[in-house]
């Protein structure tokens, strides 16, 4: 067991994920009992990165349904390409076809058009499904899911049922805006991601943002983990530190001042109660930056 966990870990590593054990506990669980993984957290943390290194760890395709308010089946699983089946029942009504005829001719693969859930099902080989945000659709969505993620199978009206040609390896991510229905949390596996520690943090960065300085890594880590203490609208995830590391070497600096974080803050903070916050007390959550970055 030890040696599949090390090879799933050093995947991820190799993909420039750096993964917690319990990160590569969940995902190997997911793998051996072929059973979806649930991963919520805050946004920016990683959840999404976990489907895209497990495609490319495993040289399969990533299909990703991003989900959103009114999201349907008909979105979500496929839909009939009409203007085609309008123009080739006009091409049938000239040859002298049955309705039973026109209808097997209409209703066929030849004018279905695959969403990402039927692609997933029908796909030769194991791909990775990404159900991504699933907590942002509508909780009727929800019953559309439990079939495939029950049966791993997908019912059409005008077809019947399509059963797995392989079993998909599904991450479903969620930031809590709402609660999941307790029938599709019994499904999943589950794995909560939170923030990174601040010495976590400062390794991604370094890894992320090559020829950074490190002492500008710790600064803008503990920066971070100061920052989301407070208590924001949107606090900032990993993806902001990184945007905010990368220009900070780009413009070489090598260490935080005031000035430079009021100038560049608008790259970590999204909101601007949450600026005006921050700027208030930016003098004493600098103090503490510099205290807790400090190498020894």
């Amino acid at each position: 067991m030890q040696n599949e966990l090390d090879v799933i870990r050093k995947g991820l590593e190799g993909q420039g994920y750096i993964a917690e054990p319990s990160i590569v506990m969940s995902i190997k669980l997911a793998q051996q009992l072929q059973k979806p993984l649930l991963i919520e957290g805050p946004a920016g943390v990683g959840k999404t990165a976990i489907a895209k290194v497990m495609a490319d760890m495993q040289v399969t395709d990533l299909i990703r349904l991003q989900c959103y308010e009114g999201l349907d089946a008909y979105q979500a699983i496929y839909e009939w390409n009409y203007p085609h089946q309008l123009l080739h029942i006009k091409m049938l009504e000239s040859q002298g076809y049955t309705v039973e005829q026109k209808e097997a001719e209409l209703f066929s693969d030849r004018f279905l058009m695959e969403r990402p859930l039927l692609k997933a099902i029908k796909s030769e080989k194991s791909s990775v499904l990404l159900i991504d945000e699933v907590d942002r659709a509508d909780e009727e969505f929800e019953s559309f899911l439990l079939e495939l993620l029950s049966e791993w199978q997908i019912t059409i009206p005008e077809i019947g049922t399509i059963k797995a040609q392989s079993i998909p390896q599904v991450i479903l991510t969620g930031n809590r805006t709402r609660e999941l229905s307790e029938a599709l949390r019994r499904r999943c596996l589950y794995l909560y991601i939170d923030y990174p520690s601040f010495e976590k943090e400062v390794q991604i960065i370094e890894q992320k943002v090559p020829g950074i300085d490190q002492q500008l890594a710790r600064e803008i880590s503990a920066f971070m983990q100061e920052v989301r203490a407070m208590e924001l609208e949107k606090a900032p995830g990993v993806a902001e530190t990184l945007d905010w590391a990368t220009a900070l070497v780009e413009m070489h600096f090598d260490h935080l001042e005031k000035s430079l974080v009021e100038e560049t803050l608008g790259v970590v903070l999204k909101d601007w109660d949450d600026m005006r916050e921050t700027q208030t007390s930016l003098s004493e959550l600098l103090d503490k930056v510099k205290v807790k970055s400090k190498l020894e």
